[in-house]
């Protein structure tokens, strides 16, 4: 096979990596909230009913920004059920998953976990826009943020949370273009309520930063026309537009699903043109950043065929999206993660989809053990060696054949300079059988020597990390990678997700 070529100068940049890039999503959808973070009597759980086994390796993990409480949940959201004594909280019907709601962890609770994940968890609230309104999302900003002496606030004082929670980023509801959303609102109307309910929150706190809803896909017939009628109602209102896309292979087109990152970018620079279109109309200056506040890889039409079969009984937690990634699905999820750094300079802040069982890097069982699935990992490796100044990378490939996205390059790779001049490559290969000869040259950069290369493959693409094996897959070093005479020399295994470090 042709060899792989990029060069990397550190006078070419893409942009700062901005920490809430490496984000997540807690949704009360299936097990994600009740026996995967929250389950009290489990042998690992505090005093609060945290499972101290799950944190530790959300903690590995690395994740930053914490969204919640959903996802289409919020649009039937009412904050007031989840604060005050667990004990005296409402049970309610969540008509977004056709489950019930005990509200046993709520707000506090949700604070709470990400304190213990560390000071790097920070909160991502959305707001209900879909049954509720200004009112309510004031109602919620008041209760969580004021420090004290209004009715709200001393009503979290004597809920027992003295401090306020600090809520900077707010999401200005979710998916509101989507017919499936509960309230679901024109562009028109949901501009304005947008507007409407951002200006009353900086009324508030000037300081907030706030997401307006984007198109739930591209492929939405209202895509890039919702865009253009939010901001045009939201745009001097708002920090940033949402994203969100989860890729599967379809009618079996693997070839197509291993480059997903190529509908992703796509998708990324035409958000970015379009707000850049606004803005121009608008003659403003400020620029809209992007938050892809949902993005994994979903085998949604297995949801599809048991949302349609009538099946589902108002359970309370029940079993729903609990995909097994495979080792190909780590690859795909690792260009992804691809994706979103190539674009660090508008993609400010990201959110796996989502933290814990729910089509999650992390699997749990009531009572039972927490394991890493296949994803896992490339997240991991990304939120810890992807901090720092993303350079400009141009990939001089192979490519290959796809029926979805045309001619698409074997390697996906990008690379990350940290503030001690280290330098990490993110690399794909897509070729399920071939490997990957790859040369980077690096030009002004104090280089000489490769730390580690890390890979995640496996002679078996569909292996994965099982509640029997939960150790099946995991990354293994690199063979035969140097660095010598200003230039670094790598093969990449067939269909495999590589970091390689240099220093």
């Amino acid at each position: 096979m042709h060899t792989a070529r990029l060069t990397l100068d550190p006078a070419f940049t893409i942009g700062e990596v901005n920490p809430r890039l490496f984000g997540s999503f807690v949704e009360h959808l299936g097990r994600c909230v009740y026996t995967g973070i929250f389950e009290p009597g489990h042998p690992s759980a505090d005093e609060a009913g945290l499972r101290t086994d799950v944190l530790d390796l959300v903690r590995e993990l690395g994740v930053t920004a914490v969204r919640y409480p959903g996802g289409n949940f919020v649009s039937g959201y009412k904050w007031e059920d989840s604060v005050g004594p667990a004990e005296d909280r409402p049970r309610r019907l969540d008509l977004a998953w056709r489950s019930t709601e005990s509200n046993r962890f709520g707000l506090s609770e949700y604070i709470a976990f990400l304190r213990k994940i560390g000071p790097q968890a920070e909160p991502m609230m959305a707001v209900n826009l879909g049954t509720r309104g200004v009112a309510e999302a004031l109602e919620l900003q008041e209760y969580a943020n004021h420090p004290s002496g209004t009715a709200l606030a001393e009503q979290r004082i004597a809920h027992g949370d003295e401090d306020p929670f600090g809520i900077r980023l707010w999401c200005l509801g979710n998916e509101m273009d989507g017919p499936w959303q509960t309230g679901h609102k024109t562009a028109e109307e949901y501009g304005r309520l947008a507007a409407e309910t951002a200006r009353a929150m900086r009324q508030i706190d000037p300081t907030v930063e706030l997401v307006a809803c984007g198109s739930s896909s591209q492929s939405m017939p209202t895509f890039a026309e919702w865009e253009a009628t939010v901001l045009a109602e939201t745009y001097d209102l708002v920090d940033y537009v949402s994203l969100h896309a989860y890729y599967e292979p379809q009618d079996g087109d693997v070839d197509s699903f291993l480059a997903s990152a190529v509908d992703m970018e796509s998708f990324i620079e035409n958000v970015v043109a379009t707000c850049d279109h606004i803005g121009a109309k608008l003659k403003s200056k400020k620029k809209i950043n992007l938050s892809f506040d949902e993005w994994n890889v979903w085998y949604i039409s297995g949801w599809h065929a048991i949302e349609n079969s009538g099946a589902r009984d108002w359970a309370e937690a029940p079993r729903l999206l609990e995909d097994n990634y495979s080792v190909m699905d780590a690859v795909v999820f690792g260009s992804l993660l691809i994706a979103l750094l190539r674009h660090a300079d508008r993609v400010t802040v990201a959110c796996l989809a989502q933290l814990v069982n729910v089509i999650a890097p992390i699997l749990t069982e009531p009572g039972g053990p927490a394991w890493r699935q296949t994803t896992f990992f490339p997240f991991a490796q990304a939120s810890k060696h992807g901090r720092g100044t993303v350079l400009d990378v141009r990939v001089d490939s192979p490519t290959y054949v796809t029926a979805k996205y045309g001619e698409a390059d074997l390697l996906h790779a990008t690379a990350v300079r940290a503030d001690d001049g280290t330098v990490t490559v993110f690399a794909v290969n897509r070729s399920r059988t071939e490997a990957l000869p790859l040369h980077v040259g690096l030009t002004g950069l104090d280089l000489t020597s490769v730390v580690e290369h890390s890979v995640l493959a496996d002679a078996d693409p569909d292996a994965r990390n099982t509640l029997a094996d939960p150790e099946r897959v995991v990354p293994h070093p690199g063979e035969g990678t140097a660095l010598t005479d200003g230039a670094l020399t790598a093969t990449l295994e067939p269909l495999s997700w590589n970091v390689i470090r240099l220093a």
